[in-house]
């Protein structure tokens, strides 16, 4: 912790009581907002949940911990991820050239591939735009992170025991049919919960659907294009001048540009990695990060 403090400035001065007094500066520096970059472009894609991690970043490093700060930190949670969005574009971007074709009418696969990926997109945008407050409310706090991350490494860990009696029957992404895109996506609605992964859901639901690895992994990414790049422009349009009137524009753009490269690198090694090995790592990671994060919690340590 006080490796954090001195790298990154000092929180907000302690009264005498011990409580945090405000002070004018905005908590989201410019150190700060490449930790924040770093840790939104390694987590975003791998099953281990972004939110949940910058969730606990931020209450480490005091950034949006001050009643002033909150909104403008929701918000930069959010669009932070525009880093890992516009890495996914670069990484795929024959499969986006595909489905303009598609659109033109120039290829059935394109156009295939479009209606799943927006099919599938519908159910979580639904069921976010009508209980966005309460999940902010209620569930985008450490907690609910930590109780997520290790029920979701048990789900990982069983999966990968029982990875066998599932049966492959869709290896090419253009082969999703409609009703699987659907489910899909309806899977992707419990990532709403915060720590619980929107690449977890996605992948383990393309899995069990019959999908093979390959084609999980890349429907996911493709999916989570879409869903953030809806996610991140309804926050900007709703609350991008309080990020912006709070942080300025410099450090928001820094821990987008950060984001964007490790997300790159990220999404590239997670590709290799699974073309050779199981989930079961991130599965452990989550089981031993939430029981690390509980402990830190439940000692007043964060």
């Amino acid at each position: 912790m006080a490796v954090f403090v001195v790298l990154l400035g000092a929180p907000a001065a302690l009264g005498s009581d011990g409580s945090t007094t405000s002070t004018d500066h905005p908590s989201l520096s410019t150190p700060k907002a490449v930790v924040l970059g770093i840790v939104e472009g390694l987590t975003e894609y791998l099953p281990v949940s972004s939110t949940g991690h910058l969730l606990i970043t931020e209450k480490i490093l005091d950034v949006g911990q001050r009643p002033s700060d909150r909104d403008a930190t929701d918000t930069y949670t959010v669009v932070i991820q525009i880093g890992a969005i516009l890495a996914v574009l670069g990484i795929y971007r024959h499969r986006f050239g595909l489905m303009l074709s598609g659109v033109v009418g120039r290829s059935a696969e394109g156009r295939a591939l479009l209606s799943s990926l927006l099919l599938a997109f519908v159910p979580a945008a639904l069921i976010a735009f009508v209980f966005q407050d309460p999940i902010k409310t209620r569930l985008l706090k450490p907690w609910p992170v930590v109780v997520a991350w290790i029920v979701g490494g048990g789900v990982i860990l069983g999966f990968v025991a029982l990875r066998g009696r599932f049966r492959e029957r869709i290896t090419a992404l253009g082969a999703i049919p409609p009703r699987i895109a659907l489910g899909i996506g309806v899977a992707q609605a419990v990532a709403l919960w915060p720590g619980t992964s929107r690449s977890f859901v996605t992948i383990l639901a393309a899995l069990l659907f019959g999908c093979s690895m390959s084609v999980a992994v890349e429907f996911s990414f493709l999916l989570g294009f879409v869903t953030l790049s809806a996610a991140t422009g309804y926050e900007l349009l709703k609350h991008g001048g309080t990020l912006f009137d709070t942080f300025g524009v410099l450090n928001p753009l820094i821990g987008v540009v950060v984001a964007g490269i490790a997300a790159f690198a990220s999404v590239k090694w997670m590709v290799t990695y699974l073309e050779r090995h199981p989930l079961t790592v991130f599965g452990w990671y989550r089981i031993g990060v939430g029981v690390l994060v509980a402990a830190l919690l439940a000692g007043n340590v964060i």
